[in-house]
């Protein structure tokens, strides 16, 4: 038999006038709207700007298929695309684009700066994506596309990503997705040569994977260094992510 029903219900405790909240797991930051910020605006399309006239200083110096086979002019079209992409959305007050695109992009213009300043820069013959014989001078136009390339916007890129950028976006899972670019220009560098005249010089733009002088097999062993390389340059970038302070969250 089921108990009897009671004709009365005891009172209920009262509800506390402010009750506790438990912490959220959602940041703040993450439900505050975007703001218009054009100071950032301005400074993302000045430097979209100048890694498009390094790109297409480059093509008029050469042409524009020699000049696009190099890793270095493909990263500044990647990055000159990604700041006026960020560009508009800082105007417009919209989110800011994935941090996985924004990353990879910085991360391709920071491994074209090391590659030319710490093997590129003294080479001998010394390196030249016009195939000239003889190092550009100063100020001469391939010596300035050479510098906006490897040298000003990927500090400038940096710079923005330190203080413009707000902290703990990158993942470490990010950080092997970012190889496939890399990957997929090994692949397309190998293959190039194959498809042009052997008697055409600079087959292959990079000394270090020329397969004519080291052969595969040691090209392939360089190859997987800098592979190494790039993937500790990614894992740093995310270690710097999330130790970094983030910036004041003006709207600059």
């Amino acid at each position: 038999m089921s108990a009897p029903i009671p004709r009365e219900i005891p009172d209920l405790p009262a509800v506390p006038a402010s009750p506790v909240l438990l912490p959220s797991p959602v940041p703040a930051t993450a439900v505050v709207a975007p703001a218009h910020r054009p100071r950032t605006a301005v400074l993302r399309l000045l430097i979209a700007l100048t890694a498009a006239a390094g790109v297409a200083l480059e093509a008029l110096l050469s042409t524009p298929a020699h000049a696009l086979s190099y890793f270095s002019v493909q990263a500044n079209a990647l990055l000159a695309m990604t700041m006026l992409l960020s560009a508009s959305r800082a105007w417009r007050a919209r989110l800011p684009l994935p941090s996985s695109v924004t990353g990879a992009t910085l991360l391709y213009v920071l491994v074209s700066a090391l590659a030319y300043h710490l093997l590129l820069g003294h080479s001998t013959p010394p390196f030249s994506m016009t195939a000239a014989a003889a190092a550009p001078p100063r100020w001469h136009a391939q010596w300035a596309a050479l510098q906006l390339l490897h040298t000003v916007v990927p500090a400038a890129a940096l710079l923005d990503w330190l203080c413009l950028t707000p902290a703990a976006r990158l993942h470490l899972r990010q950080a092997a997705g970012w190889l496939l670019y890399p990957l997929a220009y090994l692949a397309f560098f190998l293959t190039r040569p194959i498809l042009l005249p052997p008697s055409r010089p600079s087959r292959y733009l990079y000394p270090f994977l020329d397969v004519a002088v080291h052969g595969y097999r040691s090209t392939l062993a360089n190859a997987l260094l800098l592979g190494l390389a790039i993937y500790a340059l990614a894992v740093l970038l995310v270690v710097m992510d999330h130790l970094r302070p983030s910036p004041t969250r003006r709207r600059f």
